[in-house]
């Protein structure tokens, strides 16, 4: 799959890019300071044990550099198709063998070098640039052998200072027009060595794309067979009693005038009933309040009508399609659902957030635990909406709680 490029829309995250990169930067060089002290030890032989471990490492970080690059609109998939094989030369063996293998250890050099270095100084920028643009208001403050610029330059008299002040604009300046480069070139490594090598049989990802459609179009039939039985069971039923009743009462009307008004009154009741069940197939069909409300404005909804107290916090959303809206919407009303009817919780949270292409739902509550798919709690069917997304869904739900649902959808750049 191809690597996304989209670029950092200003400085502001491009330094914020810079910063999430230092972790991961910080990672790689402890990696790669190991791997080398393995190798060492490698010499005399009693490195050669702990070389599978040191392979899961470096998997271990490159993985979270594809969630950080991902997370940044990047278009990574990991390379790392079936399950790593039992044995240590079966492992060694499947590593050798593996393109990613080599790729992983080029990245982390990389990173642990090159993007270490862009990290530190687009964290160090800023502080220059606040720095030395704000000396002239208090330099007289500091004592007069210790008043300098940020270079090492002493300061004594005002026009120094002011120099100072202007060399605090300078900075800023190269911020400005250097973070956002500093930030692409930082995630280039990430980009070209993390996805899966040209030569990699991708089949796996279409096999799972696939399924991924298969389950979409059987989730939609589904919702088509649930919304013809609602209108056959219900809204169709309550409609023929009111033709049936407004038949009678224009016989009425002919043969008994004064029953006519009870038989109009009931085919009345029959109707406004036939018109509640119509609201709710469709308010199953795309809930009336995500149009009225909005996003957030529809999960503080649901969280009132929760049976525990629920709070909602809502980052930045930008512009969310209106699909994902409604399934990130169908899933915070299963969890707060199963939350109400199982969980026995005292309290319970819904976040959601935008970063990047993915929107982040996160359910948490405090109960009990031990939710899973199997056992008949609708999680099965959010997982077939959120993959119809091609999103994700975690769940942990160890038994004495807590429970945490975390869906990431993506929505587009």
């Amino acid at each position: 799959m191809k690597a996304g490029t989209r670029a950092p829309r200003d400085t502001f995250e491009a330094v914020e890019r810079l910063a999430g990169g230092l972790g991961t930067a910080i990672l790689a060089l402890l990696a790669l300071v190991a791997t080398l002290a393995v190798g060492v030890a490698c010499l005399v032989g009693v490195g050669l044990p702990l070389l599978p471990m040191m392979l899961t490492v470096v998997r271990n970080v490159a993985e979270r550099e594809r969630g950080r690059l991902r997370r940044w609109g990047y278009e990574l998939v990991s390379p790392y198709t079936e399950a790593r094989p039992a044995g240590w030369s079966s492992r060694m063996r499947a590593a050798r063998e593996d393109p990613a293998t080599g790729r992983d250890l080029r990245w982390m050099v990389l990173h642990a070098s090159l993007g270490l270095l862009l990290s530190v100084l687009g964290l160090i920028l800023p502080i220059l640039a606040v720095r030395d643009t704000t000396f002239p208001l208090w330099w007289r403050l500091l004592p007069s052998d210790e008043a300098g610029a940020s270079l090492g330059f002493a300061v004594h008299t005002w026009p120094e200072a002011i120099a100072v002040g202007l060399l605090g604009v300078s900075w800023l300046a190269i911020l400005v027009g250097l973070a956002p480069a500093m930030a692409r070139l930082q995630a280039r490594p990430g980009v070209r060595l993390l996805g899966p090598h040209p030569s990699v049989d991708l089949s796996h990802r279409v096999a799972e794309l696939t399924a991924t459609r298969a389950g979409a179009l059987t989730a939609h039939t589904a919702e088509l067979r649930r919304i013809e039985r609602a209108l056959h069971d219900g809204t169709q039923n309550r409609l023929v009693g009111v033709v049936v009743l407004l038949g009678a009462a224009r016989r009425a009307v002919v043969r008994d005038p004064a029953t006519a008004d009870a038989a109009l009154e009931r085919a009345q009741g029959a109707a406004e009933q036939a018109l509640g069940e119509l609201r709710t197939v469709v308010r199953g069909i795309l809930p009336p309040v995500l149009e009225q409300r909005g996003l957030p404005g529809a999960l503080n909804a649901l969280a009132a009508d929760c049976g525990t107290p629920c709070r909602v916090a809502v980052g930045e959303l930008a512009d969310v399609p209106v699909s994902v809206e409604a399934t990130a919407y169908f899933v915070v009303a299963e969890a707060l659902t199963n939350v109400s009817l199982h969980s026995r919780a005292a309290d319970a949270s819904v976040e959601i957030e935008r970063t990047g292409v993915l929107l982040t739902v996160r359910v948490h509550d405090d109960g009990v635990g031990g939710a899973s798919e199997a056992t008949g709690s609708g999680l099965a069917g959010v997982r077939r909406r959120v993959a119809a997304h091609d999103g994700t869904m975690t769940l942990t739900s160890p038994c004495g709680g807590p429970t945490i649902l975390t869906v990431e959808l993506p929505c587009g750049s």
